[in-house]
């Protein structure tokens, strides 16, 4: 039976995933397996398993850490907001359909043998599992059906370590406020409390320290400093989004839709010495970048009417015809460029809509979600993108909607970059069911477009599209040549290179700042030390 260990936040936002992760790293790097663990997630940032199975991109992140395959079990229940009120409810990688708030909350504790079934598939196969709660346990209206926090604790018989967020301010009352909440049994799987994001001198800290290990009862088990690590994040509330990544000689601004989603697509270009990656909201901001992203979106439409009427979209639509800038769609975005978006069966609620015009594809919304890895070389190509031909993309999709070749539209200059890529092969049979579905579609009498390319416009299906290292550095290259820069030269890290060395940046920082022998006392793990 595995040893567990469960991170709960007093808020969202707090650093739970990040901690969850460096303390996997932690345990991979003692000699153990390990596993996260998610009951249930609620964020727009997914990820497609090799089973072609959809969970949080956190968990995936985390499994990275750990060193192990990303699987659905560790994330077996993932909510993806469509609006306000409801969501798309994906069950062990599956969607099962969407929900209106309140409806799902009657029926979330149906859920509790589907979580205790993905919890036993991990406790089986790994040493130790770190558990992440969501939210905060403290929030009174929820607590009586709670499936991911304290309901879950008290399930596994995890002992819980509470994190608080002393940059958000008011720290101590976060803590104090929290412990207090909790029902008494509740109280006693609090294990430990942990400090995070804070700015300074920790001497300064001690004496509230004194004071909140009094009020609560509860040992502080250490203070993390704020420190910037370039992690997959998981939702909106991401401090990516507001960051800017320095004054660097090529600008890239990506689009933040309100429905924003997978916009860790663009955390490899971040990285690259060359490109500084902003998001934008609206016109005044834009200015007059080199590249401007369209980023997938939960909701295309409802999206793309906003990004006409904020201003956006002339805006983008005017650097695009004058070849100002590299325009570049993914999933939704890609969507947006095309001619159409029809939703005859109500997907996103029915109706259709223009698009931008930059590329001749069309959309047509279809229930069935697709849901895959995917990988193939661009044909050859002219003009602006001819430094992409070639190279091999890699990714995965997550879909609602098929594109296919606007034949009314005309060639646009850019037929030739049209392509579709192969489906890897998967453990499973989905390649197949998705196939199928591709035969039984309505439009099966138009060609499928996964990609396409034209003038200085290209769009794609493929999230992750950059994190590839051939594609991403020939994107760069093109670029600096449109700048007028010489190629630069001299071996750099590949982007899973530094990923890693993100995680083991992330481990160090939690060894010397947290008291980790204690931790491994509290999972009934003796003899192991800082």
């Amino acid at each position: 039976m595995a040893k567990v260990i469960m991170i709960q936040g007093t808020m969202s936002n707090v650093g739970k995933s990040f901690i969850t992760a460096g303390l996997c790293r932690i345990f991979r790097q003692d000699g153990y397996s390990v596993a996260p663990f998610k009951s249930q997630n609620m964020a727009l940032n997914s990820y497609v398993t090799k089973e072609n199975l959809e969970i949080g991109r956190a968990q995936a992140m985390q499994a990275e850490a750990a060193g192990v395959e990303p699987v659905a079990a560790m994330n077996p229940i993932l909510l993806k907001p469509t609006s306000d009120m409801g969501s798309q409810v994906i069950v062990n990688g599956e969607v099962v359909g969407n929900m209106q708030a309140v409806d799902y909350f009657k029926k979330k504790r149906d859920y509790l043998p589907v979580i205790r079934q993905a919890y036993d598939t991990l406790d089986r196969q790994h040493d130790i599992i770190v558990v992440e709660g969501a939210g905060s346990p403290a929030e009174i209206n929820l607590k009586q059906d709670d499936i991911v926090n304290m309901g879950v604790a008290r399930m596994l018989g995890a002992p819980v370590i509470l994190v608080g967020d002393i940059d958000r301010g008011g720290v101590f009352a976060q803590l104090i406020g929290t412990v207090m909440l909790l029902e008494p049994e509740e109280r006693e799987l609090v294990c430990g409390l942990l400090i995070n994001k804070f700015r300074g001198d920790r001497s300064i800290l001690e004496p509230g320290i004194t004071m909140l290990e009094d009020r609560c009862k509860k040992e502080v088990l250490g203070v993390i400093p704020f420190e910037k690590l370039e992690l997959d994040e998981e939702d909106s509330l991401a401090d990516s989004l507001n960051r800017h990544s320095g004054d660097k000689v090529i600008d890239v601004a990506v689009i933040r839709f309100p429905k924003i989603s997978n916009f860790t697509d663009f955390q490899a270009l971040s990285m690259e010495d060359s490109l500084s990656v902003r998001y934008v909201e609206n016109p005044s901001r834009l200015g007059e970048p080199d590249v401007v992203i369209l980023p997938g979106t939960k909701n295309t439409i409802q999206d793309l009417i906003w990004f006409r009427e904020s201003g956006l979209e002339t805006a983008v639509s005017r650097l695009a015809s004058g070849d100002r800038a590299i325009v570049v769609g993914i999933c939704g975005g890609y969507q947006m460029l095309g001619t159409s978006i029809a939703d005859t069966c109500g997907v996103e609620g029915g109706g259709t809509i223009r698009g931008m015009g930059l590329l001749p594809v069309k959309t047509y919304f279809e229930p069935e979600k697709t849901r895959t890895r995917a990988a193939g070389r661009l044909p050859r190509l002219t003009g602006c993108f001819e430094e992409l031909s070639g190279k091999k993309l890699t990714g995965y999709e997550i879909h609602m909607g098929r594109t296919y070749v606007d034949q009314s539209a005309g060639n646009g200059g850019c037929t030739e970059g049209m392509f579709k890529l192969e489906e890897e092969a998967c453990d499973n049979s989905l390649s197949e069911e998705n196939h199928i579905k591709d035969r039984n579609s309505q439009h099966q009498d138009m060609e499928l477009c996964d990609g396409c390319f034209g003038g200085n416009v290209m769009g794609s299906y493929l999230h992750g599209i950059f994190d590839a290292d051939e594609f991403r550095k020939a994107f760069v290259r093109l670029l600096r040549k449109r700048k007028g820069l010489f190629e630069k030269q001299g071996e750099q890290m590949t982007f899973q290179q530094y990923k890693q060395t993100q995680y083991d940046k992330l481990a160090d920082m939690l060894r010397r700042n947290v008291d980790m022998k204690r931790i491994y006392e509290i999972m009934g793990i003796s003899g192991k030390s800082q």
